[in-house]
């Protein structure tokens, strides 16, 4: 029973613990009882299972229903009900209509759990002890059909983790690079919050501006709620220019999780990401913690209150590299995230068929593995200001959307040609496209950075990224070079460009047989090897 697209990402998790059953008919239906109602027919789809109107599913005697939230008529189930958490455990403070003034813990409270004064649930499913001692605080009624069976969310995460290089690969992440994660909570007081108070849209540019591209990799992971309420085709609207500094948008449903796995900073606020991060042992900084949205008791408000806050106000590069070289993992979150890591499918699948007065299948029961997403590089097409320094071979450089008041070394501007605006290609030293070698409608390398270079006078070096780790580039005054990146090298081509139009600058000239560059950044040295081609210059074409 889905409420919304954020409930349905957590049932999503338990369907292979009825596979292979050939005497389990599995249904969905969706209560409509959330206002963010979007994404669910999509959900729906993927799996083609049957879908039960809402008010069908209240009329049809089932052996078992399970809910990831309290939305809809619930008490109304003609069969046994199994409700599981959404987030990590209940931790927010929520109120229900009738409740007045007052906002209890969301799914720990008589207002939640209780109809007609009496308890409707027949399994309650909690990931840890704390959880039942704060139960039978406020709801003792509810205590008898308490289960603790772990967290599935966290444990596929667990089982992940070994493929952690792969997901970052699949992101674009290079080597030396670090991945800052924005996550966001929907309430109005979370980090894209909707009262007044954002702090993620007036972040963005700065962090694209201190951050040096080659360093870092921003991706987004907004809440289920943010993204299918607003439309992902605002929510990209929005972020564009973001998107266009190179900030990747991951999927609120399938993805979010490899990119935890991923990551070496959660920057976000009090939601269940960012608890998750830090039991993954990611260093975490703060930009909204909205306290008062948590019930004091729970294990996730004891870590908002001690958690590291970034301050929005002073620069922020010193505050993120300070994150990650001071993190020392706190064990905590992942003590108070399950007792029982790596078992949930067990113990999920024992409560389940228990309910269902049915004897377990005899094979072990397991989670679907996160699944591999695609390769999704970020493709930034915002003019970059590179500054360089040359010593030798080795060519030090730096790239990011702004040019620091405290740059040192030369500096030249780097403009895709898809940017947003035009007239950056008048002032562009270095103009580059990424595109396959054989694409009829640029005519390959030679003939498109020729033609860069015939239209736009004032660029000296129109580059052609072939792959991930290869380009052409045509320099005004000194013909054209293939450039491959060397043994243990993993740069952008694009820099590796921008270093030999900084060392031919310097005085470097090319060798018939080629020559080895090495593009020092993200803390280490990519060798690229520099071949002379078509020594024609852009006047002859």
């Amino acid at each position: 029973m889905v409420h919304n697209a954020t409930s349905a990402g957590r049932l999503l998790d338990l369907l292979p613990l009825f596979h292979d059953d050939f005497r389990v008919q599995l249904l969905v239906t969706s209560t409509g009882s959330s206002a963010f109602q979007s994404g669910i027919r999509e959900i729906f789809t993927e799996l083609e299972l049957p879908v039960l109107p809402w008010e069908q599913a209240l009329a049809t005697r089932v052996d078992l229903a399970i809910s990831a939230s309290f939305g809809g008529e619930l008490a109304q189930i003609q069969g046994k009900l199994s409700v599981i958490s959404h987030g990590v455990g209940y931790t927010e403070r929520l109120g229900t209509p009738g409740s007045g003034g007052s906002e209890p813990t969301f799914g720990l409270s008589p207002e939640w759990l209780l109809a007609d004064g009496r308890p409707f649930v027949d399994g309650f499913v909690l990931s840890h002890p704390e959880q039942l001692e704060r139960l039978a605080r406020t709801c003792a009624e509810a205590v008898p059909s308490a289960v603790l069976a772990g967290d599935p969310c966290f444990d596929r995460m667990l089982a992940a983790r070994p493929y952690r290089d792969r997901f970052r690969r699949a992101l674009g992440v290079r080597r030396g690079q670090r991945l800052v994660v924005l996550n966001s909570t929907w309430n109005p007081e979370g980090f894209f919050g909707s009262g007044g108070r954002d702090v993620l849209p007036g972040l963005l540019p700065r962090l694209a501006a201190e951050l040096p591209a080659d360093d870092y990799r921003l991706a987004a992971v907004l809440h289920p709620n943010i993204w299918h309420g607003h439309g992902p085709g605002q929510i990209r609207a929005w972020l564009d220019r973001a998107r266009r500094g190179g900030l990747t948008l991951i999927d609120p449903v399938h993805g979010w999780r490899q990119a935890l796995l991923a990551a070496d900073l959660a920057l976000g606020d009090f939601g269940a990401v960012t608890y998750y991060s830090a039991a993954l042992g990611t260093a975490v900084l703060l930009a909204a913690d909205g306290r008062e949205k948590l019930d004091p008791e729970a294990p996730l408000a004891e870590f908002v209150r001690r958690a590291p806050r970034l301050d929005t106000y002073a620069p922020l590069r010193p505050q993120v590299e300070g994150a990650l070289d001071g993190h020392r993992p706190d064990p905590a979150p992942a003590g108070f995230v399950t007792s029982d890591p790596g078992r949930s499918a067990a113990l999920l699948r024992r409560h389940f068929y228990a309910l269902m007065d049915l004897p377990e299948p005899t094979a072990p029961a397991s989670l679907e593995p996160l699944p591999l997403p695609p390769y999704d590089p970020p493709r930034p097409t915002a003019p970059l200001y590179v500054r360089t320094r040359v010593h030798g071979t080795d060519i030090t450089i730096e790239r990011s959307t702004e040019q620091p008041h405290d740059a040192t070394g030369a500096t030249h501007l780097a403009v895709h040609e898809d940017t947003r605006h035009p007239g950056d290609l008048e002032t562009a030293d270095v103009i580059t496209r990424d595109g396959r070698p054989d694409d009829p409608r640029l005519g390959g390398p030679d003939r498109w950075t020729a033609e860069v270079l015939r239209e736009h006078p004032h660029c000296a070096a129109a580059v052609y990224a072939t792959g991930p780790d290869a380009c052409t580039v045509r320099t005004r005054d000194h013909g054209a070079f293939r450039l491959a990146a060397g043994a243990g090298a993993d740069a952008d081509p694009a820099a590796y460009a921008s270093s030999l139009y900084a060392w031919l600058a310097h005085g470097g000239t090319v060798p018939p047989d080629g020559v080895t560059l090495r593009t020092r950044t993200a803390g280490g040295a990519h060798p690229f090897l520099v071949e002379g081609g078509d020594s024609r210059r852009a006047a002859g074409g």
